[in-house]
C-alpha cells in the first residue's frame, strides 16, 4: 500500500497532497512522494545486490471501467524477452476464472512513462518482469457466459491466492500439475553495474529518453501464441 494517507481519506488514486503516485516513479521526491521514494531505493538496493535475484515486480490497482482482472506489460526490442513476459499472465488465466488474458495488453504509451511498471521495465535487466495487475471495481464475467458476477472481498482474495499459485506453476514447484515446458528466467551472473539514474541499461529501455520509444503508440495484445 503506497497511498495510505490518500486511501484513508477516500482517495483511491491520489495522495493526501493530490499526486497520482503511479506517475512519479522517474524522480520521486522524498518529501512529496515518500512511499515511492523509499520503495524505489529498496528496489535499486536489491537489484544491485549480487545475492538477490529480483525477477518480478507486480503493482496492483483497481480499474474503474473495465471488468475482470487483467495485466499490463511492457514492450521490448528483444523479441525473446517480449515473448517470455506473456508466460505469467497466460498461466494466471488458466488458474483464475476471473482473469482475462484477452484484456491483457503490452504497451509503451508515453502517458504511462512515470508508472512503476514502465520505469522498472527500463531499469531492470532481461531476467526481470514488470506488470500491473488491474482488477475491476465491480464485477467479472466468466468465459462462456454473459452474466456479470459482482466482486466480493473473498473473490478478490481468491484472485490473490491464484496469483501465488501461478508463481508455483511458473517455477514448476506445484506437485499437483504436469510439468510443462515454459521458458524460465536466466539468472544474472556476477554483480551488476551500479545504478545510474541518467542512464538506464539496454536498447529495450522503457525510459522516455530510450531508443525504444520510437514505437510508443504500439499496443500489443498478445506477443506470442506459442505458449
Amino acid at each position: 500500500m503506497l497511498n495510505p494517507d490518500g486511501v484513508y481519506l477516500g482517495n483511491y488514486r491520489c495522495s493526501l497532497m493530490g499526486f497520482d503516485l503511479n506517475r512519479h516513479w522517474l524522480d520521486p521526491s522524498p518529501w512529496a512522494h515518500p512511499t515511492l521514494h523509499g520503495v524505489k531505493q529498496l528496489i535499486i538496493q536489491m537489484y544491485n545486490d549480487p545475492k538477490t535475484s529480483l525477477e518480478f515486480y507486480i503493482d496492483i490497482h483497481a480499474h474503474s471501467t473495465m471488468m475482470n482482472g487483467f495485466m499490463y506489460g511492457n514492450i521490448f526490442e528483444d523479441e525473446e524477452r517480449f515473448q517470455r513476459q506473456a508466460v505469467f499472465p497466460k498461466l494466471l488465466c488458466q488458474n483464475a476464472e476471473d482473469f482475462s488474458y484477452s484484456s491483457t495488453s503490452f504497451n509503451r504509451d508515453a502517458v504511462k512513462a512515470g508508472t512503476g511498471r514502465r520505469f522498472l521495465g527500463g531499469l531492470l535487466d532481461h531476467t526481470s518482469y514488470c506488470y500491473t495487475l488491474e482488477v475491476s471495481f465491480y464485477s467479472y464475467i466468466i468465459g462462456g457466459t454473459t452474466a456479470a458476477v459482482p466482486y466480493t472481498e473473498e473473490a478478490y482474495m481468491k484472485l490473490g491466492r491464484n496469483v501465488a499459485r501461478t508463481f508455483l506453476d511458473y517455477y514448476r514447484l506445484n506437485p499437483m500439475v504436469e510439468k510443462v515446458a515454459i521458458p524460465m528466467p536466466r539468472l544474472r551472473k556476477g554483480k551488476p553495474p551500479s545504478y545510474k539514474h541518467s542512464l538506464l541499461r539496454g536498447p529495450a529501455s522503457n525510459h522516455p529518453n530510450g531508443k525504444g520509444d520510437k514505437k510508443s503508440s504500439v499496443n500489443h495484445k498478445d506477443p506470442s501464441n506459442s505458449f
